[in-house]
């Protein structure tokens, strides 16, 4: 299979910084989910502006769909039609007077017409949930509405692959449960999906796949694989996540292959030992 996106030894730095990524190399795979880990300020943001053609590497190079993207105006206009990248605060994305003027810049930009251009707005508000919403000035949005509505103006783009920079962020836990059933709505659709994350949780019960981005290089591989890499998530300032903890700690209890993803699967499973172990009165 041949990845729709991929870096290979990516090296960049900011003027007068230190190196933020030295040879770092990430694939993504169509229609799968994957989640990039590291601690604040480790070089996630980084990696998806190098992705995107946002900055140039000093050494790397970028391919989509195994060719090398060239930096001209044609092959970062191709790589934007395939990529989309959505930033961590809508607020730096939201421009226009109302939702559906901004959702529809980006199809304008491609040259469509104002049928075509319509319906990708539609298409696009509606797979987010926040159809009713075109006509709200944006201003006039909640965080998390604001959210949608920046995330809507990459999908009018019709993009194989969606890349969400710490996309939970300042969303309370219900904004975050809405924005994962969106996305895996999304992806079910056949679009890739790229999201930053430093909530290992949420990253085990999300991805197919997750990277950690950790001393400037990017480990790679299945979601159990890698979240089972203790030493590697510790080296990223990273903690392990909950449920593989409970699952192995289950196993220590005589329940092997019990794994509750979700809270309400933990309280289950708990609730079931505390019946069996409960002895019977009489």
């Amino acid at each position: 299979m041949t990845a729709v996106l991929e870096a290979r030894g990516l090296v960049f730095a900011y003027p007068d910084g230190p190196v933020v990524l030295d040879g770092a190399d990430l694939v993504v795979d169509p229609g799968r989910r994957l989640a990039v880990l590291g601690p604040n300020g480790g070089g996630k943001t980084t990696l998806f502006r190098l992705l995107l053609g946002l900055l140039a590497p000093s050494a790397g190079q970028v391919l989509l769909d195994g060719e090398p993207v060239r930096r001209t105006r044609r092959g970062l206009l191709r790589l934007r039609e395939s990529a989309q990248l959505v930033l961590q605060d809508p607020d730096d994305q939201l421009f226009s007077a109302d939702v559906a003027q901004d959702v529809s810049f980006g199809p304008l930009n491609l040259g469509l017409d104002e049928t075509e251009v319509d319906a990708r707005v539609h298409d696009a508000l509606s797979a987010v949930g926040i159809a009713d919403l075109a006509d709200r000035p944006t201003h006039r949005l909640s965080f998390g509405q604001r959210k949608r509505v920046a995330i809507a103006g990459a999908l009018a783009v019709r993009p194989r692959v969606l890349v969400l920079d710490e996309p939970t962020a300042g969303l309370d836990p219900a904004g975050v449960e809405e924005l994962v059933v969106v996305l895996a709505d999304l992806q079910r659709a056949g679009t890739a999906v790229v999201l930053s994350t430093h909530d290992v949780d949420l990253a085990h019960r999300w991805a197919d796949d997750v990277a950690v981005v950790a001393r400037g290089r990017v480990r790679r591989g299945p979601a159990a694989q890698i979240l089972g890499d203790a030493a590697l998530l510790s080296d990223a300032r990273l903690g392990p996540a909950w449920a593989p903890a409970v699952a192995r700690l289950l196993e220590l209890a005589g329940r092997p292959g019990v794994a509750p993803g979700t809270a309400a699967e933990l309280h289950d499973v708990l609730a079931g030992l505390a019946t069996r172990e409960t002895p019977a009165r009489g």
